[in-house]
């Protein structure tokens, strides 16, 4: 894979494929973190008197008619971006014909044009080469800033690299080497911490990282998970989780002990939340309760492990962190990871980093990811589509 660095694109036209899929709200931007990461490779390719051309998705619309109204649409990223990079950024929102394809050509160096959300178009998430085409139609080159979305088989991910010469951003590089760090050559101890509510994907990691780590942390949707499974606590029917492909439990042995799962946690009634919380084993907790966070006993027990770490990598929260009080375990994790000093610490996931900006200590992390999903991907050992794509030399 070629970074762009030591590249010439003047007066090239450059496809960045970006990940722009950012919260809105009323067509204001929330959370500008994965639209800052891009930046810089904007602001090189600029100085380098390209002609820019991004790319994104946005959401999960259903494919099909562009609607400009659309609460999917990108065009609230084109006013942000204009006032981030102190330039007027164009807005197309087709990809196709001849109207997009002779404006790309009339670029002047230096000037950008967005086009609408990839994700209205169903030769996106079909995968279509026919629209992979139609999109090469537009550059000369390719660029990857969206490291976060390679491990989607959607046309612009893997298709439309191999029909340019393709090159990586400059984040995607950087957030590549340090996925890199933690896969092959991680300092001992090394704490991977999960958490959150997206627990498939994260499950099927978790006897990667008991392979590969020292500590394996459980919280969140995780650990009730696996707890529930393995007969440890009926907090919920498991009659739906049943129904999926969990079979990579069965390997996960309770006795193991690199794996630490939650001592208490802290319920309250499904019904109403409000009515109260109280602590207890996860064995205790009734079918009418719902499971808030980790308990104070779980928490400092986690913090001692994190603070003897060398290598430290957090993916999800430990519980419902959108309501105040239920924020304690995830706190107890953030701060004992800021308080070492010692140890490469890197995070991921979309919840885990909003947290982290919440309380403003990004520059107490090394890296983080701009990816959950893919990232989680990448350090099982699984094969990212994306990656394999810009792997491949440009036809």
């Amino acid at each position: 894979m070629q970074s762009i660095l030591n590249q010439n694109f003047k007066n090239k036209r450059v496809l960045v494929r970006c990940d722009f899929n950012v919260p809105l709200k009323r067509g204001k931007v929330l959370d500008d973190f994965k639209i800052r990461r891009t930046l810089p490779t904007i602001d090189f390719l600029r100085k380098q008197e390209a002609k820019i051309i991004l790319l994104s998705h946005l959401g999960q619309p259903k494919p099909g008619i562009v609607r400009h109204s659309n609460k999917d649409s990108l065009k609230p990223i084109v006013q942000y971006l204009s006032r981030c990079l102190g330039v007027k950024v164009y807005f197309y929102k087709n990809y196709k014909g001849q109207r997009i394809t002779r404006r790309t050509k009339k670029l002047k160096a230096g000037q950008i044009i967005l086009l609408e959300n990839l994700r209205f178009f169903p030769g996106e998430t079909k995968n279509d080469l026919n629209f992979a085409r139609d999109l090469a139609k537009l550059g000369d080159v390719y660029v990857s800033e969206a490291l976060s979305v390679c491990h989607r088989s959607h046309a612009s991910i893997v298709l439309l690299p191999t029909l340019l010469p393709s090159y990586l951003g400059l984040d995607f590089e950087k957030e590549y080497n340090f996925l890199q760090k933690l896969s092959q050559s991680p300092q001992s101890p090394f704490v991977c911490i999960i958490g959150g509510a997206k627990f498939e994907s994260k499950l099927k990691a978790v006897k990667y990282f008991l392979e590969k780590a020292d500590h394996v942390l459980l919280g969140g949707k995780s650990a009730n998970v696996l707890l529930i499974t393995k007969g440890y606590s009926f907090a919920e029917s498991v009659a739906a989780w049943q129904r999926r492909d969990l079979a990579s439990l069965k390997s996960i042995s309770m006795a193991n002990a690199k794996l630490h799962l939650p001592l208490d946690l802290v319920v309250s009634p499904k019904a109403d939340k409000s009515l109260y919380q109280r602590t207890t084993g996860p064995a205790a907790v009734r079918r009418d309760e719902i499971i808030l966070d980790i308990g104070k006993e779980t928490a400092q027990v986690f913090a001692e492990i994190i603070g003897t770490a060398k290598t430290i990598f957090w993916a999800g929260v430990m519980g419902f962190v959108e309501d105040e009080k239920c924020t304690i375990g995830t706190k107890a994790i953030l701060r004992a990871i800021a308080l070492n000093k010692e140890a490469l610490k890197v995070a991921g996931g979309g919840e885990t980093i909003a947290f982290i900006r919440k309380y403003n200590l990004e520059s107490r992390f090394d890296f983080l990811l701009t990816g959950g999903g893919a990232s989680l991907d990448f350090l099982s050992g699984k094969e990212l589509p994306g990656l394999k794509a810009l792997q491949r030399p440009g036809l």
